[in-house]
Parts: C-alpha cells; structure tokens; sequence
C-alpha cells in the first residue's frame, strides 16, 4: 500500500516550547488530519458502550476543544493534563468554548471513573475510544506496549462548526508541553 506523506512541521511556540503542527499526512487508510479539516464521523463512548457521542455532529454550529490522552488514570495525565483543563474549563467557555472533550483509548467505564476521580463533572467530558476507531481515523494512534497496546498521541486542537481549526502533536507523543490547557487560545 503506497503512502504519501509530508513531514509535519516542528516549530516553538509561544512559550519557547517545541511543538508539532501537522499540516499534512495522508494515508490510503486514514484521514488528512489537519487544520482547516473536518472531524471524522466516528462514535466514541461516554460512561457507558450504550451512551454513543459523535464529536463531528456535536460540534456542528459550536465551538470545541478536544485533547487526547495516552491513558486514563496515568501520572502525566492525572497530575497535569486533565486536571489543567478541569482547572481552566470556567475561562476557556468564558472565551466561547461550548464543550471541552478528553478522549482516551479506554473502556467508557474506566474514562467514566477517572473523570469522577479527577472532578470534571461539568467542566470536562470524559469520551471513551475502546477500539481506537476515532484516534485512528485521525492518525494519531502509537503503539505503547506498557499500557496495553494501541492508544492515543497526546495532542489537542480546536474545533469551529466541526473544522479543525487548530492542532498541536506533542512532539515526543506523550509529552506534556504544547497540548496544555494552558496553550489554547
């Protein structure tokens, strides 16, 4: 199967952070994911495989923040990046954000009880991709063997009336630098 691709740019951002931009990767197999790209039509889970969310519906006419996560319950992701958005979720819909999603390659179970853990009733909604249907389509999926296989890139972007309209890839795929709440504008 032939692929084109065209390396993702890395630049500094506005903290002097090195951060990835993909501006384009195309696959006979997945989705271009870039800025100025539609969502992928992929159901994801919330609390239970019976509650079904379609980010690419859901955002239609709304403006979004979505990051990803390597795992739940993880010490980079309970410590510092969950809780940045839990903490910030009152200022960025302040800034016209309708909803802030968190999506990892979980069970709806396990995503449901670290929101409960980390507080994010209300402020953050915590989106469960068991298979990894939804990160795949957006080529955004690793292999970590020590968490059980396939799971999510850490990144985060921002999604207007479902078109990405900005997309930062930590640059080492589970750092944590430019996919912070602190970084969306």
């Amino acid at each position: 199967m032939s692929r084109l691709m065209i390396p993702a740019i890395t630049f500094l951002n506005r903290t002097g952070r090195t951060c990835l931009s993909r501006k384009l990767h195309k696959t006979a197999q997945n989705m271009v994911i870039a800025v100025g790209d539609k969502l992928p039509s992929v159901d994801l889970f919330e609390d239970t495989p019976a509650n079904k969310v379609n980010l690419a519906q859901l955002s239609s006419g709304k403006k979004i923040i979505v990051f990803a996560v390597p795992g739940a319950f993880t010490p980079g992701c309970s410590k510092t990046h969950l809780p940045g958005y839990v903490q910030k979720a009152d200022e960025l819909k302040s800034k016209g954000y309708h909803e802030i999603f968190c999506i990892g390659v979980n069970d709806p179970f396990v995503m449901a009880a670290w929101g409960k853990d980390q507080k994010a009733d209300g402020k953050v909604r915590m989106l469960a991709d068991p298979s990894g249907a939804f990160t795949d389509a957006l080529d955004l999926s690793m292999d970590l063997a020590a968490l059980g296989g396939k799971r999510s890139k850490r990144y985060s972007m921002v999604v207007e009336d479902g078109k990405v309209v900005d997309l930062n890839v930590e640059p080492d795929n589970t750092g944590l630098s430019c996919s912070l709440a602190d970084h969306i504008k």
